[in-house]
């Protein structure tokens, strides 16, 4: 296919780099990669060992050595370079996203597009890495705090955003010093590969040290264990379950590392009898079966009030009767694949732990087989009455299945049971009562990192930053003041006087 041979994949590509050269071992463990589309085989890449990652670390600890004595708009520059990369293959690299990943092709571009937004916020941002100066109680003293680089940050990256959430991380880190190591997920590794290509040219054009990007692809028992034990990475951003999480945090603290965790969400809209349904309706379907239900932030839970439920049922019902399920490279269609078979049977074994708690599916739930789903990772849709307490509905299943929960009286009620869950990443509600609105934006409202009022829980723009609370794990991405994460926090004092002053007026005379 064009688009790959323009991101420069191989049949068969080595899955270790520093930025322009490539390593690995002709006899190492081979990943093939198949397209959840239609099955075919994609391309191969050689899984990096132990040696690989110690040549590729040492690379990126000696790139952030020199990295950080460049003034920070100068970083500014080379990541506005990476931009102009990435909108030249645009077009490419979102193909190369949907082929792998099996999200649409809009999505696809989408996804690059918000590459390409958050290279913009970097250049910005790197005029603005701000500090603060403080009033000092003793005389002839002046008090400020500055940010320094932090070092080599880690990305490990889930499947289902292959190249955007390296990019919040990676081009953040790149602004304020640090030099960026990748481990993506090992069911999306050419996208990684392609983006290393990418860069390649802004790295000699702009003579950058080597290691300043770098790749590692590998098993998590090997290359991701080295990374969260490793001291020569003080931060580790990872996206990913939340029993992996857990682990790797506990791992990384352990060696009093930092870590940035967007872990597992299950997030709810609320529609109170006040809600506009015709604004409402397509945020709920695209939130639910966009991406396959495969987002972090898609919509898990619909909490509705008892008095428009029967309304809010029939109208959810109708939509789904018109989803358009099959290849997302035809853009017509709304629904895509789940990644592979496993997630798949994933999908299947929620169906029956939800009707054994006493669910019931209205809608969806199939195995699509026959012309147009030949691999086997096509599933319709699924709509299922049920309650909050349930096991199920309490887990994150990442597949595209939509739990109706109807609640009574006002809109306290539905914002505990939106809570009473031990995730927090997403949370919406639809209401036109401004009172509701400002209820669930309140401290006694939504617990989620992300709260949003009449637009649906899935997406989010770079500017904000992006994170949950509660089992979600913690820590932002992307904008806002995100950018502290990355770098380490120093306060100063300057005695530019005579006489040495204790602070609290201690006295102590030699």
């Amino acid at each position: 296919m064009d688009f790959l041979r323009k991101l420069g994949i191989k049949k068969r590509n080595l899955g270790a780099s520093t930025g322009l050269k490539w390593y690995g071992s002709s006899k190492g463990d081979e990943l093939k990669i198949y397209s959840p589309i239609n099955g075919q085989f994609i391309a191969s890449v050689v899984q990096a060992n132990e040696k690989d990652y110690n040549k590729i670390i040492t690379k990126a600890h000696d790139a952030f050595l020199h990295w950080r004595t460049v003034p920070a708009p100068k970083r500014g520059e080379v990541v506005r370079a990476i931009g102009d990369q990435l909108r030249k293959n645009k077009d490419a690299l979102g193909r190369l996203v949907t082929y792998e990943m099996g999200k649409s092709l809009q999505e696809g571009w989408g996804e690059v597009q918000e590459m390409i937004d958050i290279c913009d916020f970097a250049v910005g941002q790197s005029r603005q890495l701000y500090g603060f100066t403080m009033h000092s109680e003793r005389t002839e003293h002046r008090m400020y705090d500055q940010y320094h680089p932090l070092g080599v940050v880690a990305t490990i990256s889930s499947f289902n955003f292959p190249v955007a959430v390296w990019s919040w991380n990676a081009m953040i880190a790149a602004v304020c010093g640090d030099s960026n190591l990748w481990k993506p997920s090992s069911k999306t590794p050419l996208t990684a590969i392609a983006v290393q290509n990418i860069l390649a040219d802004v790295i000699r054009k702009f003579n950058l040290p080597e290691g300043l990007f770098s790749l590692v692809i590998g098993k998590g028992a090997t290359i991701g264990e080295r990374i969260v034990t490793d001291k020569r990475i003080p931060l580790v951003s990872l996206t990913g379950s939340t029993a992996v999480g857990r682990k790797a945090a506990q791992k990384i603290s352990a060696r009093f590392g930092k870590s940035i965790l967007e872990l597992g969400g299950n997030n709810a809209i609320i529609l109170t009898s006040n809600a506009d349904l015709k604004m409402a309706m397509p945020a709920i379907v695209f939130g639910a079966v966009g991406t396959a239900g495969q987002r972090c932030t898609s919509t898990r839970r619909l909490i509705v009030h008892e008095s428009i439920y029967p309304k809010v049922k029939q109208s959810i019902l109708k939509a789904y009767k018109g989803l358009r399920i099959g290849s997302p490279l035809d853009q017509k269609n709304h629904v895509g694949p789940l990644i592979d078979k496993a997630s798949v049977e994933d999908f299947k074994s929620a169906l029956v732990r939800l009707k054994k708690e006493g669910g019931k599916i209205i809608y969806g739930g199939e195995v699509l087989n026959g012309k147009g789903f030949g691999s086997g990772c096509y599933v319709r849709p699924v709509i299922a009455e049920a309650e909050n307490h349930y096991g199920i509905v309490q887990e994150e299943t990442f597949a595209p299945i939509l739990y109706l929960i109807k609640y009574k009286g006002n809109v306290t009620n539905a914002i505990e049971i939106q809570n009473n869950v031990v995730q927090g990443l997403s949370s919406s509600i639809f209401t036109t009562d401004m009172r509701e609105a400002e209820q669930f934006l309140s401290h006694w409202g939504s617990d989620c990192g992300i709260a949003n009022v009449n637009i649906g829980t899935s997406g989010a723009e770079i500017g904000g930053a992006f994170g949950g609370e509660k089992e979600t794990g913690g820590g932002r991405e992307s904008g806002s003041d995100a950018w502290k994460a990355y770098m380490r926090r120093q306060t100063n004092t300057i005695n530019y006087g005579t006489k040495l002053p204790l602070a609290q007026g201690i006295k102590f005379e030699i």
